[in-house]
């Protein structure tokens, strides 16, 4: 943008200072400023227009600390953009487009687009029908997911939430789609250790983090799940399926209860201001599955809020439920006894992700949740010790290898055509022969076969394509599952 004195001289109104806060200032004069425009105060910083009252005009800084009272500000004319380019892949920014790193601006001429964009109409979206696969094998073949769905990450601290989120971007990374990180009010510690992650994975180039730490101002922390929407956009746009993460929505919720209070709205549940749903609702709504002129490409986001005490029922919790396709439960309890992930499959949703799966994974599906709810009442029985009948036995059994095969290392990323055929050779072996060998305790091995030996993946392509039932697929790998098995263990330890 140009400087201050420019936009004086052009437009010729001029506004001063007259109350200051953390993060909101009011201002007198500047008659026909406009809701969300840009102003420029005299130090060259900039600020957001929130509200207009008949005396006042209540302002956004981006800056800190904020001007002094007398301090003059004039209007832009000119709403919010971010610079958009494949020049942002590999790169971390703040929500103006500010190179973190090297705290300057991209020098590159980029395309700019507004930050608060209006969500697509629905003549423009389709349904919903491809899987979305993030190497999770508790949620691909439990709760699995569409491109395009909005589902949230909910829990409570320390359970895992970013280890399962950092399995998903490795996953669509390697599938050369884009993914984009907003880390809304991080640590810088934690910040520095994502971009390390994305590098060492060697998936940066894939990558877009854009961040603002606990120490910037409110303003800048308010505007980072925009931002990212806005570039979530502009790579939809050039073609590209894109993952969008939105850690944390609770955080970015209490920075804007922050402001509003601080502009003087009324407080209503929880101190929050009354348009806290649609400050969330209208920046949920922009993503999904779209028809572009590129084809159907979509923007699949995973907001993050977290609970306390695994209230499910707290304020924001339960507005971002009401607005995503979904969520996934990350449950203390499950976490403190040892499983990742601590996904919690009867309290976590999937409203369209099981419309993307073939009939074969439906049956899947449905087979393992049946038996995992039956599992969880004979656990009620196991302290009958001896008393226990044969058939509760067996069922704890073969609850327990269930449960060590969803029993995943936060490190490693399963292909989901790989998650079919290692479990259906496990429930083959525990429903036919025990004591065959499966390839439970060998994924690293099938990983390394499918991604190395064209045989073996085409074989495991067939089976999985071709399979019309669950049922059929058994009998398939009955008969092939040894040779599979023999060709997964050539791929030494």
């Amino acid at each position: 943008m140009k400087g201050f004195d420019y936009y004086l001289n052009s437009i010729g109104e001029v506004g001063y200072i007259e109350q200051t806060t953390t993060s909101t200032l009011f201002a007198s004069g500047l008659p026909l400023v406009k809701p969300g425009e840009i102003v420029i105060f005299e130090s060259g910083k900039l600020g957001q227009v929130m509200s207009t009252s008949k005396n006042l005009v209540e302002i956004l800084a981006f800056f800190a600390p904020p001007p002094k009272p007398g301090t003059r500000v004039v209007r832009t004319n000119e709403l919010l953009h971010f610079p958009v380019g494949f020049e942002l892949l590999g790169n971390i920014f703040d929500p103006l487009g500010n190179h973190m790193e090297i705290t300057k601006p991209i020098k590159k001429p980029l395309k700019v687009l507004p930050i608060n964009a209006k969500p697509s109409g629905i003549i423009n979206r389709i349904v919903i029908n491809r899987q979305f696969e993030t190497g999770v094998c508790l949620v691909d073949l439990v709760i699995p997911l569409g491109h395009g769905q909005r589902e949230l990450i909910i829990g409570d601290r320390k359970t895992g939430k970013t280890s399962f989120l950092l399995q998903s971007v490795l996953t669509q990374a390697k599938k050369n789609n884009i993914c984009i990180y907003a880390a809304i009010g991080r640590k810088k510690l934690d910040i520095k250790e994502l971009k390390d992650f994305f590098t060492n994975s060697g998936i940066m180039e894939k990558v877009v983090i854009i961040a603002a730490s606990s120490e910037d101002p409110t303003g800048i922390i308010y505007l980072t799940p925009y931002s990212a929407m806005t570039v979530a956009e502009f790579f939809r746009d050039e073609g590209y399926d894109v993952f969008l993460i939105l850690d944390d929505l609770s955080t970015h919720a209490k920075f804007y209860r922050e402001i509003a209070l601080l502009g003087k709205r009324f407080p209503g549940r929880s101190s929050y201001p009354g348009d806290i749903f649609y400050a969330h609702a209208s920046l949920l709504e922009r993503a999904g599955n779209f028809i572009t002129q590129k084809g159907e490409k979509a923007i699949t986001c995973f907001p993050v809020v977290e609970t306390i005490q695994g209230d499910l029922s707290g304020y924001i919790q339960t507005n971002v439920m009401s607005m995503t396709d979904g969520h996934l439960y990350f449950d203390a309890d499950l976490f403190a006894k040892g499983r990742r992930p601590a996904i919690n499959p009867f309290l976590s949703v999937t409203r369209v992700g099981r419309q993307t799966q073939t009939n074969a994974q439906r049956q899947i599906n449905r087979e393992i949740l049946s038996f995992l709810t039956l599992f969880e009442k004979m656990q009620n029985f196991t302290h009958f010790g001896a008393e226990l009948t044969e058939g509760t036995k067996i069922t704890l059994s073969v609850g327990d290898e269930i449960v060590k095969f969803f029993s995943q290392n936060t490190s490693t990323i399963i292909p989901l055509k790989i998650q079919i055929i290692l479990f259906c050779l496990l429930w083959n072996r525990i429903t036919q022969d025990p004591n065959s060998q499966d390839a439970r305790h060998n994924i690293e091995r099938a990983i390394k076969a499918y991604q190395e030996n064209k045989e073996v993946r085409e074989e495991i392509d067939m089976l999985v394509e071709k399979a019309t039932s669950f049922n059929g697929l058994l009998g398939i790998l009955k008969q092939k599952g040894d040779k599979i098995l023999a060709d997964i263990n050539k791929y030494g330890k």
